[in-house]
């Protein structure tokens, strides 16, 4: 057996491209479900977006439900198998939504891609905590990848969904489940060997009972419920969607729903360009003062989004002075999740091991997301997407009561670096 310590560049960057295009797929199959329902709708099938959410919520459900005992067969058995089955899975599950217009199907379909989440990310995880445990720079530098593969699937699935519907329809599926195969060639190839066994229960546990974490732990489901009210399908359903309901962004891309991807792509780079510059200066700043101030820029960008949603009748100047407004606000916000994924970090700790690890950020993003899903979709459905700015106002207020409560009772919280 050849431990992954001695993996090679090669095969690091083999996982690492494989777990790209795994979000990239997946964040392309969530793009064309938005579209793929807001063309039924327009045929005449009766959704809404309350389905839409609850599509979204299932497949962060069952990511939710399988990250634990995934995680536990990626220690027992080789990070390969579990990341080549998760791939696999993914395709089946993506061909599935695109073959039926049953809602058990889509509802099917979407927890299966969960599934295919929860075995791939840990595995990925495991894998490649081992392949650079001796070297702390290149640990750094790979798992920095590994975080960023999120904002390309985010900017590249948006894109690649829009491009897809628009030049063979809901034959888009069958490519993104293309994207999941390719996947599982690079995780054969790069994912060889496996992890120590451990004891990943007894490291939950532990992480589990230390402090900080606990404290931190409803700032940060807060602002992962953010992430399934605007990354699931809810927002290219109402971005496409033919009733306008008197709102600018409600239904601005209903006659070019290419438009999605590049609105998509455009926030990633902004969020990207944030993280960027987030990372020259947060080591200056005392890690209350950085999570205020994202928090800050997260009510600001809400703001912004109200404002340009009911700026239709506005010239476009306007409208453009407002989106730069917005887009500056997004990069103040991109200041939160590297605080508190730092946080998260210390919190853990070495001792929880790498399982422990997967398990706390897993349960804390899927309960976050599970949660913003449903309120999403709900809010979604009351008032289009004054509801999605509406929750995302109440998850802020709900952030920065738990920040301060954080600050209030950690003694040594403002002197942290």
């Amino acid at each position: 057996m050849t431990p992954p310590t001695s993996a090679l560049p090669s095969a690091l960057t083999a996982v690492l491209f494989g777990n790209a295009l795994m979000r990239i797929a997946g964040a392309t199959g969530g793009v064309l479900i938005g579209l793929y329902l807001a063309a039924l709708v327009a045929a005449g099938r009766a959704f809404d977006a309350g389905l839409v959410g609850a599509l979204t919520a299932v497949a962060f459900g069952a990511e939710l439900v399988g990250a634990l005992p995934m995680g536990v067969l990626a220690d027992a058995r080789t990070p390969r198998t579990m990341m080549t089955f998760g791939a696999l899975l993914g395709a089946i599950a993506v061909q599935l939504f695109g073959l039926s217009s049953l809602v058990a199907v889509f509802f099917l379909a979407r927890a299966l891609e969960g599934l295919a989440v929860a075995a791939t990310t840990p595995s990925v995880l495991a894998f490649l905590s081992e392949a650079t445990a001796t070297d702390a720079a290149r640990r750094g530098k790979v798992m920095s990848f590994f975080e960023m593969s999120l904002l390309g699937g985010l900017a590249f699935g948006g894109v690649l969904a829009s491009f897809l519907w628009k030049t063979i329809g809901h034959w888009g599926f069958s490519a993104a489940a293309g994207l999941y195969l390719a996947a599982t060639g690079l995780f054969v190839y790069g994912a060889q060997g496996r992890g120590r066994p451990s004891n990943a229960w007894a490291g939950l546990r532990a992480a589990l009972a230390a402090p900080m974490l606990r404290r931190l732990a409803p700032a940060w489901v807060c602002i992962n419920a953010m992430v399934g009210v605007w990354l699931g399908s809810t927002l290219p359903f109402l971005l496409t969607l033919s009733d306008r309901r008197g709102q600018f962004l409600t239904g601005v891309f209903a006659d070019n729903p290419d438009g999605v991807g590049w609105a998509l792509f455009g926030y990633a780079v902004i969020f990207a360009t944030g993280v960027t510059g987030w990372s020259f200066i947060l080591h200056r700043l005392r890690r209350i003062t950085a999570l205020r101030m994202a928090l800050g820029g997260l009510f600001a960008a809400c703001l912004g989004f109200y404002l340009l949603n009911h700026a239709g009748g506005q010239p476009p100047l306007v409208r453009w002075l407002i989106g730069a407004g917005t887009a500056l606000a997004i990069m103040v916000e991109s200041g939160f999740t590297p605080t508190a994924l730092a946080l998260l970090a210390e919190a853990v700790g070495e001792q929880a091991g790498r399982g422990a690890t997967m398990g706390v950020y897993s349960v804390l993003l899927g309960v976050g997301a599970v949660t913003g899903a449903l309120l999403g979709g709900l809010g979604a459905k009351l008032a289009a997407m004054d509801g999605l700015i509406a929750v995302t106002a109440l998850l802020a207020v709900g952030a920065t009561l738990a920040v301060e409560w954080l600050a209030r009772y950690e003694s040594g919280f403002e002197k942290s670096p």
